[in-house]
């Protein structure tokens, strides 16, 4: 019998987005005192991120993606309690494999029955533990008020990495990331020349992808020509919650919605998806009649972001297509949260000016 030679090391189709950090690096210059100001820092919210400190993560997030392994042994030494109290795959592998990309260890817990907390423990009482066994928490729950419950009593920083409905920075972080990469011009003083019109299909008001994601595009102005927020009638009422449209009218960017996605899908240049919304112990699925298809009405340079897991409503034949840039986005998941947990445990000054 004969034996194909078959390569194992098979080639990324061009066609999907994967742009190289090296344009985002020389886009941006390095100033690491945004950098140092995260040391030690919690990360609760979108909201406490300027401009300038983002673009220095995604710089330093850059610089790790395109030479990883200069950068084995940052967090060596440091320890991380992944603590995800809700179903996880992304975000809980993405967090723990930029640790170890890093040379650090890591404790997980994946059950909140297995703790103590299971007995009725106090969660004030699990963060005194979480101080003495180790150096950075990465926290999920389904409980939005979790992380106030810990935070008084914590001596170690603590990520939020989805509380409830409320919100999900590193995600929105992440999507920034992503969306810069495809366009570095954005983050220049080029910005306002060619600004881009976001499509966001979803509800701001249940949905914690979608709030921190418009938290984090306010702070780009000059970069966002208008948003447009698509939704089924159902949501109609409960679109947004307090202040989350002013947030984005105060930024002086264009905001409308409407429920013919089909009729506004060629006039947009990104089309950010997301149908999953965690509510209690379950979740509820908003705009199932939304699909995106490889026979949608997308402008030929349009690309796709979700945060996934995805369902019907992002169909597998946009996968080998120039719209898809969400596989892109979850890869750079795991080079922004280097870049943060690096800065977060005081590591930063072993990356800062390295070349």
């Amino acid at each position: 019998m004969t034996i194909k030679d078959v390569s194992f090391e098979r080639e990324r189709p061009d066609v999907c987005g994967d742009a190289h950090p090296k344009a985002l690096l020389k886009a941006i210059q390095e100033d690491g005192d945004y950098l140092l100001n995260l040391s030690n820092q919690h990360v609760v919210s979108a909201d406490q991120f300027s401009q300038l400190g983002m673009l220095q993560l995604f710089r330093l997030a850059a610089k790790y993606e395109a030479n990883p392994r200069r950068f084995s042994t940052s967090l060596q030494g440091k320890i991380l309690i992944s603590a995800f109290y809700e179903p996880s795959t992304r975000t809980r592998l993405s967090f723990e494999s930029a640790w170890h990309r890093l040379g650090g260890d890591i404790m997980s817990i994946t059950d909140r029955s297995t703790t103590g907390i299971a007995k009725g423990e106090r969660l004030a009482d699990v963060a005194e533990m979480f101080n003495n066994y180790g150096d950075c928490v990465v926290l999920r729950d389904n409980n939005e008020t979790s992380l106030e419950e810990m935070i008084d009593s914590l001596r170690i920083p603590i990520i939020n990495a989805g509380n409830g409905s409320d919100e999900h920075p590193t995600q929105a972080l992440t999507d920034m990331y992503a969306l810069f990469k495809w366009r570095p011009d954005l983050v220049t003083d080029e910005a306002d020349k060619a600004p881009i019109k976001i499509g966001i299909i979803g509800v701001p008001n249940k949905m914690r992808t979608v709030r921190s994601f418009i938290k984090c595009l306010v702070k780009f102005p000059k970069a966002i020509d208008e948003i447009v927020i698509i939704h089924d009638e159902e949501s109609s009422t409960q679109l947004f919650g307090s202040e989350q449209r002013e947030q984005i009218e105060q930024a002086g960017i264009k905001i409308r919605t409407t429920r013919d996605l089909e009729q506004v899908l060629p006039e947009l240049d990104v089309v950010y998806i997301n149908a999953i919304s965690w509510e209690g112990d379950t979740f509820s699925t908003y705009g199932s009649e939304f699909h995106l298809t490889a026979q949608s009405p997308l402008k030929d340079s349009a690309i796709i972001l979700h945060p996934l897991a995805r369902g019907e409503e992002l169909s597998a034949d946009l996968d080998h297509t120039p719209h898809n840039w969400y596989f892109s986005q979850a890869r750079g998941a795991v080079f922004l949260r280097m870049a943060l947990l690096t800065c977060m445990v005081q590591r930063a000054e072993r990356v800062i000016d390295v070349v």
